[in-house]
């Protein structure tokens, strides 16, 4: 009525508008726009002027305790690990690093809260709400968190350490990373595998280097018509001749099998772990020169056909 009998209205809708909340056609108005943005202006103008030092004196308290506890948490990170590392315990890579880690992360969990505590915030409903939004993640993340946890029991057990050359999930070579979700394994032929952890702990774990000795296994075979006992000692001498072959445990120069072409002897000698292969290559290099130098025959698989004339 009054904008038909020309008045002006602008203000009352403002008003009406602050009091109401409600949006309607009448607010299109560049007179009731204007006034708003100008009241809203004054408004933010007026609560800066008011509260403005002390935002801004909480904003640096906050990062100024943020500051802190960074500092705090990487003091807490070398204290942990010179602990670990003074105590002498046998405690894996992954173990290491992991304390070290959530220490780091405590520390600075606990400055976060204290920062926002200086904003008002109450941290019980804060953690309640956290807490609710863990369990939707973790039902989100159900695979993930197998294989973390999967990591922690790897951390627990310590089936295997970086450095360890390994065989599991038909993947083979030297763990080369390790964490709470995978392993990180470099292959012989230098190709980088990721593992998942609960593939790994699934299934069987081969470490090859957990022990600090090694047996080599390996089969010569002679002719039917060679001097058993002459192999025998010949077998032994390489053996006795070789640096890397361990006097203990006892090595094994055995008759083993009458194949259907040779005379098989099994040669076991032990060694450390790292020259596993150097003894494996030079021992077998060395019974086939020392068989041609002695006269001793490598037979190869042969079938001997009878003929039989009917008359």
């Amino acid at each position: 009525l009054m904008d038909d009998l020309g008045m002006e209205t602008a203000q009352y809708k403002q008003q009406l508008f602050q009091v109401t909340g409600e949006i309607t056609t009448n607010l299109f108005s560049r007179k009731v726009l204007a006034g708003l943005a100008r009241d809203w202006t004054q408004g933010l103008v007026d609560w800066i002027s008011t509260n403005g030092a002390q935002i801004l004196f909480k904003i640096g308290l906050f990062l100024l305790i943020m500051l802190g506890f960074k500092v705090l948490s990487r003091i807490a990170r070398r204290l942990v690990k010179k602990g670990i590392a003074a105590s002498h315990l046998d405690v894996s890579n992954l173990l290491e690093r992991t304390a070290v880690s959530i220490t780091g992360s405590v520390v600075m969990i606990l400055g976060f809260l204290v920062a926002l505590s200086q904003f008002g915030v109450e941290v019980g409903p804060l953690l309640a709400g956290l807490g609710v939004a863990g369990f939707i993640i973790g039902f989100a993340l159900q695979d993930t968190l197998s294989n973390f946890a999967a990591g922690v029991m790897i951390l627990l057990y310590r089936p295997y350490d970086v450095g360890d050359l390994v065989e599991t999930t038909g993947a083979s070579g030297t763990v080369s990373d390790m964490s709470l979700v995978a392993t990180t394994i470099l292959t012989l032929d230098h190709q980088t595998l990721v593992v998942p952890n609960s593939k790994i702990w699934g299934d069987v774990i081969k470490n090859v280097t957990a022990q600090k000795m090694r047996r080599v296994d390996m089969v010569f075979g002679i002719s039917y018509n060679d001097d058993i006992p002459h192999a025998e000692r010949v077998l032994n001498d390489i053996l006795d001749s070789h640096p890397m072959v361990l006097d203990e445990p006892k090595r094994t120069v055995k008759l083993h099998n009458l194949g259907e072409s040779s005379v098989d002897f099994v040669v076991r000698p032990w060694t450390k772990t790292e020259d596993y292969w150097d003894v494996y290559w030079d021992v077998t290099r060395e019974v086939k020169m020392r068989f041609d130098a002695e006269k001793i025959s490598i037979p190869f698989p042969q079938t001997d056909v009878h003929v039989f004339e009917n008359k």
